[in-house]
């Protein structure tokens, strides 16, 4: 593969992809060569030649979007929210076909994350190192009431983390006596509550709380333009030329030990 990595941005029109595009752009190891939005097909043509495309579109169309990229013979990286086991499971089985015939080493990778912003990272990462030494916990996310899923795709990751966390330290359900108006407790991810909040001037933003008797730990992290998330982009988009197979989580290509 030369230095220099071709980029296929996938939404380019849409906020996040524009901001992508402008990213790559001004990396001197990459170069951006093809845009494309809602209605345009994603296939080898259309691709032209990219090394790996970068799909920040919408949850109904990103799987579709990934198997045509895989199939046109490119890394994916993605950035759409949306995904679940079955949808993920589907993606692995895909690359298990196409590498397969490949040397060990250059397989085809997909890298999906529910968030880009080093920030946001790096607070999932600390919340699921804190979650077994507190006998609660709960999520809050914050987004723009233009954002079309809730929880977001970041809580939900969040959430799942200090579940595992929690279940490995051998915790049992956290204490909650709610016997009436359950639904405003917020939606239940492995047992860890997670509350959404959309209001017009917020950008992304999310709180892991942590309580024992007499002491509180927050998490909370706030990105405020969407260039925070480019470095991790532009990482991703590194990264995932090495990386056979499916990644989730950008906390898995940095050093985080």
């Amino acid at each position: 593969m030369s230095t220099t990595l071709k980029v296929a941005v996938l939404g380019a029109a849409g906020r996040m992809g524009a901001t992508v595009c402008r990213a790559v752009e001004g990396a001197d190891d990459l170069e951006l060569v093809a845009r494309l939005d809602a209605g345009d097909p994603v296939d080898a043509s259309t691709l032209a030649g990219a090394d790996v495309a970068v799909d920040f579109t919408v949850p109904s169309a990103t799987e579709a979007n990934v198997h045509a990229v895989l199939d046109a013979g490119a890394h994916a990286v993605v950035g759409t929210t949306g995904w679940d086991d079955a949808s993920r499971g589907r993606v692995t089985e895909h690359l298990g076909r196409v590498n397969s015939g490949r040397p060990d080493g250059q397989g085809l990778g997909v890298l999906i994350a529910p968030n880009f912003g080093l920030s946001a990272v790096l607070a999932m990462t600390f919340a699921a190192k804190a979650a077994r030494y507190f006998e609660s916990a709960e999520v809050i996310e914050l987004h723009h009431p233009d954002k079309v899923d809730a929880p977001s795709g970041t809580a939900r990751h969040t959430a799942a983390a200090v579940a595992r966390a929690r279940s490995e330290a051998g915790l049992t359900a956290m204490p909650d006596a709610t016997e009436s108006g359950v639904e405003a407790r917020g939606a239940d991810v492995d047992g860890v509550r997670v509350h959404a909040v959309r209001l017009r001037g917020l950008v992304a933003h999310e709180e892991i709380l942590f309580g024992n008797v007499g002491e509180q730990l927050v998490i909370r992290q706030d990105s405020f333009d969407r260039v925070s998330f480019m470095p991790g982009v532009l990482l991703a988009v590194r990264e995932v030329v090495s990386r056979p197979g499916l990644t989730v989580g950008l906390e898995n290509v940095l050093d985080l030990s």
